[in-house]
Order: structure tokens, then C-alpha cells, then sequence
């Protein structure tokens, strides 16, 4: 598959697995169940997708790449410039860490130290597109996923678990075999809660483990929560064990409940890297109603960055806030919702 195919699917299917499964955020598996008989389909607002703020990352995280070429200093700096003004645009969904991190980078901390001693998994969805973008070159890999994380996330946990994302992106793009992969995981981390998570895993794949009974096994029977050493596990896992199925791996996620937007934006972004944007089914593409980020924007800037562009791609920007008002009452409607019965 062609370099630019596996980075615009990346960013799409990051919204693909956003709109999804964001209407089931934050949900138990048993009110899933009841709420959401089914396949799997758009629905958040009359049967129609719009994406959060994890695809808003990923796609900010490849305009930094696009301004800063291969100077992981510029990228930090413009990924922190970026993330900031996002804060402004008073976005409808953005974790409490995340937050705090960007608060303290508007206060004039550095990108290296504004972060916050935090587990979560914000910083994940930034990562898979890094992963592709600089695949052949690991060292370059590490130094910009660690520069993209420590914006708001300085705990160790959530630097593992953003580079298990972002190297299993690049190796996709290496087509390389799942023995490897495993190899790259245990090896990222002395911390032995992560390697009990990779040998479990492993011990999973091996016996066809349903996704299901992997989150139960990591401490999740009711739901997924943010903490990353849950919901990146879980992700990878449903991945590889649906590998070439969204369907099969999305609708796992979905009812598995918890964090579904955040850990469908992960897995959407490796299923558009396998696969391309064409893996989805069209109604799931189609579907999607977002503006100014429209998937018009998001294929700009894959090709961009597949084409050495220097300097991130246009979009209208400025109209983001109006957007995310308009985003605001359509999350608080589904708010209201859940509160009947």
C-alpha cells in the first residue's frame, strides 16, 4: 500500500472510530445493550457521526509535523501553540489532566515540563500518526511521541502506553509480523505492571480471547476507564485480534462501554493504517458531518505529510468555536437523554 493511502486512512479512521462510538462514551455494557440494539452505525445526532477532541489531536499533532519537517523542538513548540489555542475554542470534550497540562503551558511552562504527573490516556490518539509518519527512523519515533506526550502527560504509564500505539502504526508501515510486535512491546517498559499486561495479552491471542474477557481480566468487567494501561491494552488487543474486520473490532469496543470514543479513535487510526480509509464501510464514512475538520481536511493533510509538504494545511480554523457550540448542545441533548428511561 502506498505511504500516503496508510497516512490518510490513519487520520480518517481516527474519525471513524471517534463518531462512532462516541455516543456510548462513558456507558456501562449493560446500558450499551439496551440503548444501542444493532450493528454498529452513526447515530450521534439523527444517524449522522461528528468527531471529538480525539480527532482533533491527531490531526493538530500532523499539522506540528507539517510546520516543524523532521526539528523535534519546533514540533513540540508548534504542537504546544496549537493545543493551547484548542483549549480557547472551548472544546465539548477535553480530560481533566489534558487540561491542566494546557492551563500550565498557557502560564508559560515549556512543552517538556508542562505536562502533569497523569496516567491517562490523553495523549494516545496523537500517536499512531506519528508512528507512520516516522516509521523508518525509531529513534526520530521515540523522541517525537515522548515530545508530543510530556505537553500534559509526564507520567511514565502514559509515555508506554503512547508508544505501544505509535510503534504498533509503525509497524504496520514495516509490515512487519505479530512475533515482532510483541518483542517491541515488552521492550518499551522495565515497569513489570506493563509487562504483565503484554504477556497476558499474549497469552490472550494465543486462546482467541474475546476482547470482552481481556477487559475483564484487566480489572474492566463494567467498563473501560482512561487510565491507559486499560484502555490502550484494550485497544490493541481488538485490533489485532479483528485485524482487517472494523466491524467486528469497533462493535467489540463499543460494547465493551467506558472510554469507546477514545479507545475507537485509537483502533480506527491502526485499521486506516492497515487498510486504508477504504477498509470502512462507506455508510460510516458518508456519515460523518463535521466542518471546518471535515474528512476533506484530514486527506489534505495525510497526503501532506506522505508528500514532504512543509507548512501545515489550511482549513478554516477560525470557525471551530462555532462548531464546538453547536457540538456542545448535541453532547448535552445525549446528556439528557440517558437521564430517561
Amino acid at each position: 500500500m502506498e505511504r500516503a493511502e496508510r497516512l490518510i486512512g490513519c487520520l480518517v479512521g481516527t474519525a471513524v472510530g471517534d463518531s462512532l462510538l462516541l455516543p456510548a462514551e462513558g456507558l456501562s455494557r449493560a446500558k450499551i445493550s439496551r440503548r444501542f440494539p444493532g450493528p454498529l452505525r452513526q447515530r450521534l445526532v439523527f444517524g449522522r457521526g461528528m468527531v471529538s477532541d480525539d480527532t482533533e489531536h491527531a490531526f493538530l499533532t500532523a499539522q506540528a509535523m507539517l510546520a516543524a519537517g523532521d526539528d523535534v523542538d519546533r514540533f513540540a513548540r508548534a504542537l504546544a501553540f496549537s493545543l493551547r489555542w484548542w483549549l480557547l475554542s472551548l472544546p465539548g470534550g477535553c480530560g481533566m489532566a489534558t487540561a491542566k497540562g494546557l492551563i500550565r503551558s498557557w502560564l508559560g511552562f515549556p512543552p517538556s515540563r508542562s505536562g502533569v504527573m497523569s496516567a491517562g490516556n490523553g495523549p494516545t490518539m496523537r500517536a499512531a500518526i506519528i508512528g507512520l509518519r516516522w516509521a523508518q527512523e525509531p529513534d526520530r519515533l521515540r523522541a517525537f511521541v515522548t515530545a508530543s506526550t510530556v505537553i500534559t502527560h509526564r507520567d511514565h504509564r502514559a509515555l508506554t502506553a503512547v508508544l505501544a500505539v505509535a510503534m504498533s502504526a509503525a509497524s504496520i508501515a514495516r509490515g512487519e509480523q505479530i512475533e515482532a510486535l510483541w518483542a517491541a512491546w515488552r521492550d518499551l517498559s522495565p515497569d513489570s505492571a506493563w509487562l504483565d499486561i503484554v504477556a497476558m495479552l499474549e497469552r490472550a491471542y494465543g486462546k482467541s480471547a474475546s476482547v470482552d474477557e481481556v477487559a475483564a481480566e484487566l480489572g474492566c468487567p463494567t467498563f473501560v476507564t482512561g487510565y491507559s494501561y486499560h484502555s490502550v491494552p484494550v485497544a490493541l488487543y481488538a485490533w489485532l485480534q479483528h485485524r482487517g474486520d472494523p466491524a467486528a473490532c469497533l462493535e467489540a469496543i463499543f460494547r465493551c462501554g467506558g472510554d469507546t470514543d477514545s479507545i475507537g479513535a485509537i483502533v480506527g487510526a491502526l485499521l486506516g493504517a492497515d487498510g486504508g480509509a477504504g477498509v470502512f464501510p462507506a455508510p460510516w464514512l458518508e456519515r460523518i458531518v463535521d466542518w471546518p475538520l471535515s474528512q476533506a481536511t484530514l486527506r489534505a493533510a495525510g497526503r501532506a505529510l506522505a508528500g514532504g509538504k512543509e507548512g501545515p494545511v489550511s482549513w478554516w480554523w477560525p470557525l471551530q468555536p462555532v462548531r464546538n457550540a453547536v457540538f456542545l448542545v448535541v453532547i448535552l441533548a445525549h446528556g439528557l437523554r440517558r437521564l430517561l428511561p
